[in-house]
């Protein structure tokens, strides 16, 4: 005779990105909402659990957590998932037998019925019950369960309607359910469980052979390190070098992307290869993979992580193409066609043959490029213009590098189109570049920022908020000074919670090619020496942002901004807050950097949890200033000298000393 089946139905299941195709993004330790609509034919009450594991090689039996019911059809739990790494959950429900018979028996006794007939049918779910507890070695539900059985088959009596009611019967039956008509999910849906700095970290990009204190000399790792204490003070978490690799001579670009170089010309650091080796080796000027090793160990001391360029693309000296000539594809005169992005032309490198016969082959050397420099120390990867090169090839090597380490973070240069920058993040990128350079008026900035976090995309893509880059100076940094500077920092460290800048960025470096969103005398093709301390910078306002997002846990996370009314187009207005209110912060934010700004802000008591009536202290993290206020109606005055303030909240409570604050 064919088993019996269930019938309920499983549907609407949250979190999920594309039906469950691709990982959710979370970050570990923070408990995750589990939501779906959960529903059967009939008036059966019905129970439900979500089945969870990390996938590890030994990975075990899958825990289970159970769902509440919050009516209409809507079940929810939490999940605590406190591992880094990979996880995956289904859901599975099943009508709880026994306890629909207890309510509709409760039903029937209260208009009169006879239920001598019932009464046996619950002593046989309760003996089926017991069986179950038995085989699972639950004791003491079991004997529980035939007590219970025993009770009901005294007939209708007082004491048989009593245990027929009984809450601890009730709560051991449902312990040990007939989950053979459950219904489960048709596949797993997964979670991957970030560390914090893939969530919460402050980036710093410079270049090691720009770093020597004589502007003759190509500095060297040695040189750089006596920069890290420097990057520490500013509050950087995060040390991001471009490529560290030989740079080839052939076509080798000179200062400002001349196509002819002379001799002392450095090249670009993303033309990579040359005799010395390639995306395995050190440029002999900066040192030696032991002088490498020794610089993260440095950074580490220090509390700073070291975020190394992975370009995948080739010097026409690099190893591979003598190596491996069927990686490249070639014309058919025989050469191998340089890199291009109309108008723009690389003469310097190369691309591989991605999907070629030997790609194979091709994926696995790359993926080993990425395990070398992970027993170098390496943890944290930004990714050269990930958006040229397929799809499939980022999801395998991502998953493959996570399978063993699953604390690496990979961050992808993806300015291109948002339908691939999304892919991209979908397929394994823990971080992307934005758009957020580009956006400078308040409606786009909200409608941006309030999609990113907010919209489906926040489910699996987290945004690194970048003002500048070496290729990136925009046209507002160009004409607007110190102030939009000063603005656009207080913008990308407080909208995100990760955010960076390149170095110059803090000495309001702005000197572009006419016409050009791009840096003039590039450091991209020419050693840069800087002054830190010339008068002007902005040191102590990059420093002053960094402490607050290590002081306020509020920015510590990237779902919890939300915009809030400000009665003037260039004044924005915006808090973050943790789930429990116990740190919230208010931040308003002129995007004029010519002139004085005024704007009556909107305050949102409601997500204070403050009362119209009550006065509450706001302190000014940024200018250490502290007001009263009262209502949701506050007035702010920002300048382009002090274009944002960022306020913590304080709340009055009366003690036996007086009144103290708290949160």
């Amino acid at each position: 005779m064919p088993e019996r089946r269930g019938s309920t139905i499983i549907e609407n299941v949250q979190p999920h990105v594309d039906g469950g195709r691709y990982p959710v993004k979370r970050k570990a330790g923070e408990p995750v909402r589990i939501t779906a609509d959960i529903f059967k034919e009939g008036h059966d009450d019905l129970a439900a659990v979500v089945r969870w594991r990390q996938l590890t090689p030994e990975q075990g039996e899958p825990r289970e957590e159970p769902m509440r019911f919050l009516g209409n059809d809507a079940w929810e739990t939490e999940l605590p998932i406190g591992a880094n790494g990979l996880h995956a959950f289904s859901i599975e429900a099943w009508p709880d037998s026994f306890r629909t018979w207890v309510h509709e028996l409760q039903r029937k006794i209260e208009v009169g019925r006879e239920v001598s007939s019932e009464l046996l049918e619950g002593a046989a779910l309760l003996d089926a019950a017991a069986a179950r507890a038995e085989g699972s070695g639950a004791r003491a539900d079991a004997e529980r369960l035939r007590q219970g059985q025993k009770a009901l088959l005294g007939g209708q009596s007082p004491a048989a309607l009593s245990a027929a009611v009984d809450p601890g019967l009730l709560a051991a039956a449902s312990r040990h359910p007939d989950r053979s008509v459950a219904s489960r999910l048709e596949r797993d849906l997964r979670i991957f469980a970030e560390r914090d700095r893939a969530v919460f970290s402050s980036w710093y990009e410079f270049f090691p052979r720009s770093t020597s204190t004589d502007p003759k000399r190509h500095g060297t790792f040695r040189d750089a390190e006596r920069m890290l204490p420097y990057v520490g003070e500013l509050g950087f978490d995060v040390v991001y070098l471009p490529p560290i690799h030989p740079i080839g001579r052939t076509a080798r670009k000179g200062k400002n992307n001349t196509l002819t170089a002379g001799r002392d010309d450095v090249g670009s650091p993303w033309a990579i290869g040359g005799p010395e080796g390639g995306h395995k080796a050190i440029h002999p000027q900066l040192g030696t993979l032991e002088d490498f090793r020794r610089f993260v160990s440095s950074a580490k001391d220090l509390g700073i992580e070291v975020a190394l360029d992975i370009a995948f693309q080739c010097s026409p000296d690099h190893p591979y193409i003598r190596e491996h000539p069927e990686w490249f594809q070639r014309r058919p005169d025989g050469t191998i066609k340089t890199a291009e992005n109309p108008p723009k032309r690389y003469e310097d490198i190369v691309n591989f043959d991605w999907m070629g016969p030997a790609r194979e082959a091709l994926w696995a050397e790359l993926r080993s490029v990425f395990f070398h420099w992970i027993a170098q120390g390496v943890r944290i990867f930004r990714v050269d213009n990930p958006h040229t090169k397929p799809l499939p090839f980022w999801e395998w090597v991502i998953g493959e590098v996570h399978a063993r380490h699953p604390d690496v973070i990979f961050l992808a240069e993806a300015f291109t189109r948002p339908k691939m920058m999304k892919a991209l993040a979908k397929s394994g990128f823990n971080q992307s570049y934005t758009y957020f350079t580009w956006r400078n008026f308040k409606h786009e900035l909200e409608e941006y920022l309030t999609e990113l976090t907010q919209g489906a995309p926040a489910d699996y893509m987290i945004g690194n908020l970048w003002p500048n880059t070496p290729d990136i100076l925009p046209e507002h940094l160009q004409q607007g000074g110190l102030p939009a500077f000063l603005l656009r920092a207080a913008l990308a460290a407080t909208l995100s919670s990760s955010w960076g800048i390149y170095s110059g960025f803090e000495l309001a470096e702005n000197r572009a090619l006419p016409g050009k969103e791009e840096y003039a005398d590039s450091e991209k093709y020419q050693i840069v020496n800087r002054d830190f301390d010339r008068p002007g910078n902005l040191k102590t306002w990059i420093a002053a942002l960094n402490r607050a997002r290590r002081e306020h846990r509020a920015l510590q996370s990237y779902r919890n901004l939300r915009f809030h009314r400000a009665d003037n187009e260039r004044v924005l207005f915006y808090s973050k807050a943790t789930e429990d209110r116990s740190s919230l912060v208010l931040a308003a934010v002129s995007l004029d950097p010519y002139a004085l700004q005024e704007a009556i802000l909107q305050v949102p008591l409601d997500r204070l949890g403050i009362p119209e009536d009550e006065t509450y202290q706001v302190h000014d993290v940024l200018s250490g200033d502290r007001a009263l206020w009262q209502g949701q109606s506050a007035l702010v005055q920002l300048t382009p000298e002090k274009p944002a303030a960022l306020w913590s909240v304080l709340r009055f409570r009366r003690s036996e000393q007086g009144f103290d604050y708290y949160f």
